[in-house]
């Protein structure tokens, strides 16, 4: 027996070689491969039949090879084709299928007419004839132990380059019958009834899917245990600060609710109140503002800093877009200069001097130059926060004296992502949208003629509407096929003659941009055409119609925040979604948002279909490095999970007794609980 802590080099199960390879891939230790844990299972104890037809579903097939040849067209371009007999000894026919490996020549040294092999893939119908390209192989050998290859349920792995699947298999197998159980223990068991050497086998190896999914159950339970000790420990540490107490003086929120020629909404009285009990104590603020598009968010954020200028201290507010940052500056000045409140504006190539100290200073990264200085900055409000990174937020924060945080985001987080990722913050919810949202109009549109779109168009513009055309990709890719908005921007000139046509996109410079949007927004311009640059707060309540070319490109929840942009004064509004249809899951995708307006819902929808680190951004989500994302739907273990963890710190708040061994799982969070959310 051996430990699961020891180097591989020591171990006489591998090859020289074959430690060298797995340290290149990052394994050093025996305890690393065992959570490499497999990413499908294929119960080979029945293969599917060999199919007549294509199919979406991807089909898991054994057979032997009949034939195998390299197939070449055009100069240096080839592929290797294995045609592939069904092997079940005629019990469903004589079937066969064709694999096609594209410039991999390496593979005709792997597959060979004779050899026996499993193939896995998706089915697809060339010219009649049935094929599967890229599958994933693995060749049957008749000599040795074939215990763990066949006739069981067998761990399918992300590949580790230079180790084939099967020897990986083999590697784990003997590594699990001679670790030392003890050495591969939890630091914290979460299911006592269930030892972490015993879920190891059943991960691995199990008797049944039913095994399969106790274990990875169970380690996702402990994965997530680790996150919302994070999370708690965290939010325990920020609550023991000692801030400062604001918001006693309540004149300008007054004289604010009496200047709107409209009321709040109840969702908004409610976050200001819970935003206004946070000031009042002693303990510093850490709050997340979370609504969909249009639920009167920066009403809120209004509110929260007339409070914190009302008790003698600054307010900054950070947006991640100069065109973000300079929407706001437009949007406070409109409604806070009247009651005589100071703004500054700061970003990267402008800046509002005053004569006298600004109250409330807005404005992008800008705000964290040395060359931005506060007196006291009191009050921090993050906008699209998600769009920070840690160290930008925390810049920010650093700049004042343990400020109160709000931080904003106009994205809907499924609920399940708000217990991970955002759990130490306290939540308020804008779930009603402000009267004079006027109705959206939703519609899918394959492959439309391109004049009935742009008489539509036409007709809006003639009743004196202003239009987004949106496309995905700035200019021309030799990879993706798909018009780019400066392509389409000069035949739209010419489709909209008589209107005015304006292009903006990310690579403009920010005054270039700044100057187009003013345009936009004075209604000089008639018709947009952009790239995503304005999902996020461009506000002009006279556009009305949305156009998104190619929208099978956009994640749900970003099509839902383009959708955003318009009906926002008054007027209908209409969101075409144009693809060419090819895809059923990007029409299934497309349906969902033409079906349903809610962005709690969407947001659930686009988690389910792209995962957590594409909904929120790998990097800033901190969900890179997750295992068990597909269990991050699942409320009910989250809820353990922070049970779990509210037990440990309750038992033990500084983890420097009876599980001071946990203490490793939380020491990098020991620098940055001053930050609004370090996920």
């Amino acid at each position: 027996m051996f430990s699961a802590q020891q180097d591989l080099a020591g171990l006489p199960l591998l090859l020289e070689k074959e430690v060298i390879t797995l340290a290149a891939a990052g394994f050093t230790k025996p305890i690393q491969l065992l959570e490499h844990f497999p990413r499908r299972y294929e119960d080979r104890r029945c293969f599917d039949r060999f199919p007549i037809q294509a199919s979406p579903n991807a089909v898991c097939l054994t057979g032997i090879v009949i034939d195998a040849a390299m197939r070449r067209f055009g100069v240096g371009r080839g592929f290797y084709e294995a045609i592939i007999l069904d092997g079940s000894g005629g019990v469903f026919g004589s079937g066969k299928i064709t694999c096609r490996w594209f410039n991999m020549p390496f593979i005709q040294k792997v597959v060979a007419s004779g050899q026996e092999v499993i193939v896995y893939g998706k089915v697809k119908d060339v010219n009649g004839r049935l094929i599967i390209d890229h599958p994933e192989f693995e060749t049957i050998k008749n000599e040795g132990d074939q215990s763990i290859h066949l006739e069981r349920i067998v761990p399918i792995y992300k590949n580790i380059s230079g180790i084939s699947q099967r020897r990986l298999r083999e590697i784990i197998h003997l590594l699990l019958h001679q670790i030392d159980p003890s050495s591969s223990a939890a630091l914290y068991e979460v299911d006592p009834s269930s030892p972490r050497a015993k879920a190891f086998w059943k991960v691995h190896f199990p008797d049944s899917m039913e095994d399969a999914k106790s274990a990875r159950t169970q380690f996702a339970l402990e994965e997530f245990f680790h996150l919302q000790l994070n999370v708690v420990w965290r939010r325990s540490r920020y609550g023991e600060k000692m801030g400062r107490v604001l918001g006693k003086k309540t004149t300008y929120l007054k004289q604010f609710y009496t200047s709107l020629p409209f009321d709040l909404t109840n969702a908004q009285k409610r976050s200001i109140k819970e935003i206004l009990a946070d000031m009042r104590t002693e303990r510093p603020m850490n709050r997340l503002l979370q609504g969909d598009v249009g639920s009167g968010k920066t009403f809120v954020a209004m509110a929260a800093m007339l409070l914190a200028i009302d008790s003698g201290c600054q307010a900054a507010l950070m947006a991640p877009t100069q065109i973000l940052a300079e929407q706001h500056y437009i949007t406070f000045r409109r409604w806070l200069g009247p009651l005589g409140i100071r703004i500054g504006l700061r970003t990267g190539n402008r800046e509002e001097e005053m004569q006298t100290e600004p109250q409330i200073i807005i404005g992008t990264h800008a705000l964290l130059y040395d060359s931005v200085t506060f007196r006291d900055l009191g009050f921090v409000v993050v906008d699209e926060q998600h769009k920070f990174g840690v160290a930008q937020r925390a810049a920010l924060i650093c700049q004042g004296e343990i400020p109160d945080v709000l931080v904003m985001t106009a994205t809907p987080i499924p609920r399940t992502l708000t217990m991970t990722i955002y759990g130490d913050l306290d939540v308020s919810l804008l779930d009603e949208k402000p009267p004079g949202r006027s109705k959206i109009i939703t519609a899918v549109r394959i492959s439309p003629k391109q004049t009935d779109i742009t008489k539509f168009i036409k007709d809006q513009l003639a009743e004196r509407r202003q239009a987004y055309l949106v496309y995905p990709l700035v200019e021309e890719s030799e990879i993706l096929k798909a018009e780019s908005a400066t392509e389409a921007f000069e035949k739209w000139k010419k489709r909209l003659s008589g209107y005015s046509v304006g292009l903006i996109h990310g690579r403009l410079r920010p005054e270039e941009k700044e100057t187009v949007m003013s345009r936009f927004r004075n209604g000089e311009i008639s018709a947009l055409v952009s790239t995503t640059v304005i999902e996020v707060g461009v506000d002009v309540p006279n556009a009305s119609v949305m156009i998104l070319h190619h929208a099978e490109r956009f994640g749900l929840a970003q099509l839902h925040q383009l959708r955003g942009r318009i009906g926002r004064g008054g007027h209908k509004g209409y969101c075409i979604l144009l693809t060419d249809g090819k895809s059923p899951e990007a029409l299934e995708k497309l349906r969902i948002l033409e079906q349903s307006s809610d962005g709690f819902e969407i947001a659930e929808a686009d988690l389910k279909l792209r995962g957590p680190g594409d909904v929120l951004g790998v990097v800033q989500s901190g969900l890179s490095d997750i295992r068990f994302v597909d269990f991050l739907s699942d409320l009910t273990l989250l809820r353990e999970a922070r049970a779990i963890a509210d037990l440990v710190i309750g038992e033990d708040p500084h983890l420097n007794g009876i599980h001071q061994n946990l203490r490793t799982l939380v020491q990098n969070s020991d620098n940055q609980h001053a930050l609004p959310s370090t996920a």
